[in-house]
């Protein structure tokens, strides 16, 4: 368990995930939190992360820093998605294993599981057939991290976790117009439509995919509490075990926001994995379950879009 006082850096805590852990953490009355952003800290220098932790000597890490991006931002930056991810994961999981951290926990994502992977996808089909090639650099980066923590727990008898959630949203989103997620994307679609008065929306491809959605702090009460009560070499999926289809998604978004005109769809655009569904049973044994249903959730987020109007122009 991480006392209350302990010293615990969560890198990337300007971003939605790391923002929410560092809300989450001081919920629960810890105290000793070290953030730093990335002018101060380049974790892609291996020199100032090591210089970082022989100065600060974090006692528990939560690695939430990543360049993360939707399937255009995926394509278009394949080298750099892979190097960016790669080079930052292996600088921070290191110089926390030369430092004697206690206890890390690397955030990942449910892209690392195979394309056709049988659904739900356990923890365990990992690595057992090809990756979706849209996101595959970001998948290989993500893959290397987590086995990274799994050798060093092997050969050094570290306490290193691996988390993958399932696709996110909430609070510190991106909101930009190509280089978004889908959920994300559609409230800023379906509110400039509805500022616009547009007759209708098009949107990618026939909307039949399905997909599963977990709401950010969800995702941080999870994180803190694997940190607390979870060991073992072996990843976690972070989901809620319920998946609806694009198409179901996209009127969700449209209802929540008040969007009345049309939705096409644009048939020629690809529509990414057929299904992602991850299998929560390993978090259901452990004693937790999601709390924010997905309307609720959509509504949330949609309030902290329309409060922080910077955001949706990045």
């Amino acid at each position: 368990m991480m006392e209350k006082n302990a010293k615990i850096y969560v890198a990337g805590h300007r971003g939605m995930v790391g923002s929410a852990i560092v809300r989450e953490l001081k919920r629960q009355g810890y105290k000793n939190i070290i953030t730093h952003t990335h002018k101060e800290l380049d974790l892609c220098r291996q020199s100032e992360v090591e210089e970082f932790f022989e100065a600060e000597q974090p006692e528990y890490v939560f690695l939430a820093a990543a360049k993360v991006g939707g399937i255009v931002a995926n394509q278009e930056a394949l080298a750099d998605f892979m190097y960016d991810n790669m080079i930052l994961e292996m600088n921070v999981i290191h110089s926390a294993w030369k430092n004697g951290c206690k206890k890390l926990e690397f955030l990942g994502s449910s892209c690392i599981y195979p394309r056709m992977a049988p659904q739900p996808m356990k923890e365990s089909c990992l690595l057992t057939s090809e990756l979706e090639k849209t996101n595959e650099a970001y998948a290989l980066a993500k893959i290397s991290g987590l086995k990274y923590c799994e050798f060093l727990n092997r050969q050094y008898g570290t306490d290193y976790i691996s988390v993958m959630p399932t696709n996110l949203y909430g609070p510190n989103d991106n909101y930009h117009p190509t280089h978004s997620h889908v959920l994300p994307a559609l409230i800023r679609r379906f509110h400039e439509a509805k500022e616009q008065g547009l007759s209708y929306v098009t949107c990618w491809g026939d909307g039949s995919a399905l997909r599963e959605f977990l709401y950010v702090d969800d995702l941080a009460n999870l994180c803190v509490f694997l940190m607390n009560h979870y060991s073992g070499n072996e990843t976690v999926n972070a989901g809620t075990g319920k998946e609806l289809t694009i198409k179901e998604l996209t009127e969700l978004v449209a209802h929540v926001i008040g969007y009345t005109g049309e939705i096409r769809w644009d048939n020629t655009k690809p529509n990414g994995t057929p299904r992602k569904l991850l299998d929560v049973t390993k978090t259901k044994a452990l004693g937790w379950t999601y709390k924010t249903e997905l309307e609720e959730g959509i509504r949330l987020s949609y309030e902290d879009f329309l409060n922080n109007p910077v955001r949706a122009e990045r």
